[in-house]
């Protein structure tokens, strides 16, 4: 549940901290008095969209903080720990949202930095915010079959998941045979330049690594002459100029004056016996290397004649030689499917026949599943209405399918197409509710679906923004019945104009404005018994409050403590 929410810069909202409850919440208050922006609070809170000028005018940025209550077993905690949050169950979940006056968002769970994305997919299952524009929404028959696989469970949910992807399947070779049934004259075209390119890298014999090898043999035949040269030159120094033979001699007077002073000639005769082996046996690696340079302008040109032609393939197909190599697989595969165009068109239609067949049997198992769910929510919608003072309405929910010629359409959620179809009246036929159903019957309708979907998607909290447009009289009274007895499954918040809803909450809270100091702000009070009864007779008598109106409000409130007893 929520337990707290703090504003501060919102809209008019200078700084507002409200505690909530368990249970029925109203919030009342005058037309314009900011109602609708503690709502607007809350979707921000759970990743709506924010903009600037929402920003409270002359401050550098809008602050929003909701504190949560919430199960171990709920959902949220393992969608947080999937990104990586630690949060413990045993504290409260925490989300702050902050939005500056140069449009930049930030937002934080539990003191983690997270992104909008996932921000709402938390918020998804914290709150669910029912606004009048959603009565819209039962108008669109688009949103029917969402609303009815939601309601049929998890069976509904996996055959969709294998239909989706047999259908991404048949999808996929769809495309491939209409590219190759599509074939021009361009593709005539296109398989001569495929034809002309393939022999010439075909004819290049390429292989992975013969650039960078043939670039260092040409480094070395490029500098033959010089590197002989220099290594005959250093030969000669080292053993022709008896540089060897003069360390040798050196050695022999050395060991001549070794039985003499062994403590001080022995280890400088070792290190000189130890350098003279050294440098015979780099004299001898340094001739075999000279000997062993040979210049060969044949294979140089050669080389040069190599690298040419793999820079001229380079420039063309890829930047290195697995890249040309890569590039002429790609080449051969489209011009084999240029060449032999009806074998492979025969092929994919074998293969889209056989994946329709898989499709088109799974959508009507998905079907079958979803006819039982829309019979099972049939009933449950009409159970609800009933409470909502429309007894004798009639509600079904049609599915349909579509054909291209002898076989069913397929689409992505399936062969169906969902409606919702409602007869309020007896003997009058069923028909889709958008030339049925008056706003009234709408808002009884929207909240039958809210409520039966309440046990179903857990989540805590539930906010109805004028529910109640459009009712009066009997209707107004069960929509604050239901309303009462849906926040015993969940925490119910609803902004309202009618004293029959707000005298059945638990929690009333008065939204109103004041003027300090030339700037106007909203402020929020939770109503004890007096002044709730002095907000009562307001909405029972308008302008004036009469002591009629105070107790026909007090009345309403002792029927409303009755009826919740009950």
């Amino acid at each position: 549940m929520l337990r707290e929410l703090s504003i501060r810069n919102l809209a008019v909202i200078e700084s507002v901290r409200v505690r909530f409850h368990e249970g029925f919440h109203v919030l009342t208050g005058e037309t314009g008095a900011g109602k609708s922006i503690l709502i607007d609070a809350l979707s921000l809170v759970v990743g709506g969209r924010g903009s600037s000028d929402m920003v409270r005018y002359g401050c550098d940025k809008a602050e929003i903080e909701a504190m949560f209550e919430l199960p171990s077993i709920h959902p949220v905690w393992r969608i947080l720990e999937d990104f990586g949050i630690h949060a413990s169950p045993d504290e409260c979940l925490v989300i702050r949202r902050e939005l500056s006056s140069q449009g930049k968002s930030v937002s934080r769970v539990n003191g983690h930095i997270v992104t909008m994305t996932m921000l709402r997919e938390a918020g998804e299952c914290l709150v669910n915010i029912h606004g009048q524009h959603e009565h819209q929404s039962l108008l669109r028959t688009e949103k029917h079959l969402e609303w009815l696989d939601s309601y049929a469970g998890e069976k509904v949910t996996r055959m969709l998941n294998q239909y989706r992807t047999a259908f991404q399947q048949y999808e996929k070779v769809r495309a491939q045979l209409k590219e190759l049934e599509d074939t021009s004259r361009q593709n005539m075209q296109m398989l001569d330049l495929y034809r002309f390119q393939i022999e010439e890298i075909i004819s290049a014999h390429l292989k992975p690594g013969e650039d960078e090898s043939l670039s260092e043999e040409k480094q070395k035949l490029m500098y033959a002459v010089k590197r002989k040269d220099s290594a005959s030159e250093a030969y000669t120094l080292l053993y022709g100029g008896k540089g060897l033979d003069t360390i040798s001699r050196a050695i022999t007077r050395i060991e001549d004056i070794r039985d003499y002073d062994q403590a001080l000639v022995g280890p400088m005769l070792e290190q000189l016996q130890s350098a003279f082996y050294q440098l015979e046996d780099a004299v001898f690696q340094l001739r075999d290397y000279r000997d062993g340079i040979e210049s060969d302008p044949e294979r140089l040109t050669i080389i040069d004649d190599r690298l040419d032609l793999i820079h001229s393939l380079k420039r063309k197909y890829g930047e290195t030689i697995p890249d040309i190599l890569t590039y002429l697989g790609n080449i051969q595969s489209e011009a084999d499917k240029i060449e032999n165009r009806d074998e492979h068109i025969g092929r994919l239609r074998d293969e889209l026949h056989r994946l329709q067949a898989e499709a088109t049997r799974l959508g009507k198992s998905l079907s079958q599943l979803r006819r039982d769910a829309g019979d099972r929510l049939a009933i449950a919608i009409e159970s609800e209405l009933r409470q909502l003072q429309m007894e004798r309405t009639t509600f079904r929910v049609e599915l349909g399918q579509q054909s291209d010629g002898d076989s069913y359409r397929l689409l992505a959620h399936g062969i169906d197409e969902a409606a919702f179809l409602i007869a309020p009246n007896p003997g009058e036929p069923l028909k889709p509710l958008s030339k049925i159903a008056s706003g009234g019957e709408m808002s009884r309708i929207m909240l039958a679906l809210k409520t039966i979907f309440a046990s179903i998607d857990q989540v805590p909290v539930l906010i109805f923004d004028e529910v109640d447009t459009g009712v009066s009289g009997r209707a107004a009274q069960a929509i604050a019945e239901k309303l009462s007895r849906l926040s015993q499954q969940c925490q119910v918040f609803s902004i309202t104009h009618l004293p029959q809803v707000a005298c059945m909450a638990d929690h009333h809270y008065e939204i109103r404005k004041q003027i300090v100091s030339e700037r106007t702000s909203t402020m929020v009070t939770e109503l004890t018994q007096g002044p709730r009864i002095e907000e009562l007779a307001r909405m029972l008598g308008g302008v004036e409050v009469t002591e009629k109106t105070r107790h026909h409000a007090q009345e309403m409130l002792d029927l409303a403590y009755k009826q919740k007893g009950a």
